[in-house]
């Protein structure tokens, strides 16, 4: 089945969905770029996805499907498995006897239909569908945690409720697990015998995969299961925002805590003191790594899962929102033979990832790549990565002391947080070694007084620095934004904020609006929310600035300048704030001035 570009340009014509100069130009662009004719008219916005299915299905003689109202029977759904269903898009959504209908967007797609066919030994008729149909047919793989949690439970909703189903040992949680005072928690040996037995128990396996598998879809960064006095609430960070997810029983307590124990190798039997450990899923299409962090609270202990997606990591500097001068800088800095190169920002704010990506940049055969970590978060290839441990002695500074005699090029230090880790890197990037590193500061040019606090020296900071890089991140607005202007009164309120003349001009400079634009012209986009992304968000992207060390920098260190004098220094010197670059973003669509208040007022 297969769509020729002299039939689709035929039809286009006589359909009337292009001009003759749209398609000629469509099919220079094709021949150039080696794409389909169909998918440069989807990228120029020529034709719609539904109007190019519809096409093609009449070409080919298949019908088209729209599914994005329909509920499918969970049976014939999951004839094809998720993971197939997502990489393929495509979804079974009829059987009748031995006949089943697919529907997909790829019709030339004869291999997957094949598989499917194998694999349910039923005759597959393909329909034709469009990608928004897709998405909701997706959906329904996925029921609420809460049916889910139902279905295994008979539990509606949360509180201490929820008796076993029917079939099941009336007795199986509550009977092996105390919910009660834990005064002699860690003394005997029943307690740990008996969490171990919990945290095998069919129905908790299944409650703690059913968190990981919705945090995995939803494309959460962190896991939250906090105890509370009657219930435990599981909530996702998703795109730097918590959301509530779930709330379970507080019978299921002690169990899904154990279960977490025992995946992440941690001790059952140890309530009273925090625990850290780590485990690893890994699926089809995913390889993710769950950094566990477990405290003492109240009434339990609270679990913390980051989840690490070992398959992202592979970034560029410009995807993750960096740009013009501030990329420049960035080249400048880590393809010096020495020197330092550091990120700041708070806990989240993606420093690790550009660090990955500094390296992605400087690993070739010819260099030395080493790095000293807590944890490692992404493996890469070719690059000699060190776990911190330091129950054992093996802390940042003891790290980075044995890679300098491991002849290395190119060091990384996944934080600086002490004076002895600080001198060490510092001393490093004196003896010929590019070190890159992170610190916790508010801006870049806090980063200075930072490591001054530390104990470095100001004439070894002025020496080894090559630039200070600070960023966060902003949620990023999906395709279906709505554009709009500011009123006066917005405008007002942005005035009592920021200088706004001054960001302005930024603006005109870096040419994110016309040389002529005032406040009033400049579009600006808000989130609209759609069935895919409902907070009308999807996905984060970076705001930075960079402070490169030049000689009028370096005088200033040397002199114990003010953070805020040098900062001014470099604003001079051509430096884009943080501020600036958000508005920059906004004015190019990528996010919105709410996510900007939001983070400027974080």
């Amino acid at each position: 089945m297969r769509v020729e570009p002299e039939q689709l340009s035929a039809f286009l014509l006589d359909a009337g969905l292009v001009k003759q100069e749209q398609l000629v130009e469509a099919q220079h662009e094709a021949a150039q770029s080696g794409k389909k004719l169909g998918a440069v008219l989807l990228e120029k916005k020529i034709v719609s996805q539904e109007e190019l299915v519809k096409l093609e299905a009449y070409i080919l003689g298949i019908p088209f499907v729209n599914l994005e109202k329909d509920t499918i029977p969970p049976d014939v759904l999951h004839i094809i498995p998720e993971p197939i269903a997502r990489k393929y898009s495509v979804v079974a959504f009829r059987r009748k006897g031995s006949e089943l209908e697919v529907a997909m967007t790829d019709p030339e797609d004869i291999q997957t239909i094949e598989f499917i066919r194998k694999k349910a030994n039923l005759t597959i008729l393909p329909r034709l569908t469009n990608a928004a149909s897709i998405a909701a047919t997706l959906k329904q793989y996925q029921e609420s945690i809460e049916q889910e949690f139902s279905s295994l439970f008979g539990v509606e909703g949360g509180g201490e409720g929820g008796a076993p189903k029917e079939g099941e040992e009336s007795g199986s949680l509550e009977g092996k697990i105390i919910t009660g005072s834990r005064e002699d928690d860690g003394e005997g040996g029943t307690k740990a015998e008996d969490l171990a037995k919990a945290a095998e128990d069919l129905p908790v396996i299944k409650i703690v995969d059913s968190l990981f598998h919705h945090s995995i879809i939803q494309n959460a960064s962190d896991i939250h299961i906090e105890p509370t006095d009657k219930d435990v609430v599981v909530r996702y960070r998703i795109d730097g925002i918590l959301h509530d997810a779930m709330v379970l029983p507080k019978k299921l307590q002690d169990g899904i805590v154990a279960r977490i124990k025992v995946l992440s190798n941690l001790r059952l039997d140890e309530h009273r003191l925090p625990q850290d450990g780590r485990f690893k899923i890994e699926g089809g299409e995913y390889k993710i790594s769950f950094r566990v962090s477990m405290i003492p609270v109240y009434d339990g202990e609270k679990i913390v899962m980051r989840l690490l997606r070992e398959e992202t990591h592979a970034n560029t500097l410009e995807s993750l929102g960096i740009h013009n001068e501030t990329l420049e800088r960035i080249h400048r800095a880590i393809r010096r033979p020495s020197g330092m190169f550091l990120v700041t920002g708070p806990t989240g704010s993606g420093k690790t990832t550009t660090l990955y990506t500094a390296l992605e940049i400087l690993n070739t055969p010819e260099v030395n790549i080493s790095t000293v970590e807590d944890p490692v978060e992404y493996r890469m290839p070719r690059v000699n990565q060190t776990q911190v441990k330091p129950t054992i002695g093996l802390t940042f500074a003891a790290g980075l002391r044995a890679l300098l005699r491991q002849d290395p090029n190119v060091i990384m230090v996944g934080e600086i947080r002490d004076t002895e880790t600080a001198s060490l890197a510092v001393n490093a990037a004196l003896t010929g070694h590019l070190v890159l590193s992170t610190l916790h500061t508010n801006s870049a040019a806090g980063a200075f007084p930072r490591l001054i606090d530390m104990g470095v020296e100001s004439f070894l900071i002025a020496s080894t620095v090559n630039a200070i890089l600070a960023q966060r991140l902003v949620r990023r607005l999906t395709v279906e934004k709505e554009k709009y202007h500011l009123t006066e009164d917005q405008i007002k309120n942005l005035k009592d904020l920021f200088d706004i003349g001054e960001i302005l001009e930024i603006m005109k400079k870096e040419k994110a609006v016309s040389p002529s634009a005032t406040w009033e012209t400049i579009d600006f986009y808000k989130a609209k929310p759609t069935k895919e992304a409902p907070s009308g968000y999807k996905g984060r992207v970076g705001i930075y600035e960079v402070i490169e060390v030049s000689d009028t920098i370096k005088d200033m260190i040397l002199k114990h300048a003010e953070f805020t004098e040098i900062e001014r220094a470099a604003k001079k010197a051509g430096m884009i704030t943080m501020v600036q670059d958000a508005f920059i973003k906004a004015a190019s669509g990528y996010t919105s001035l709410e996510e900007i208040l939001r983070v400027a007022t974080e």
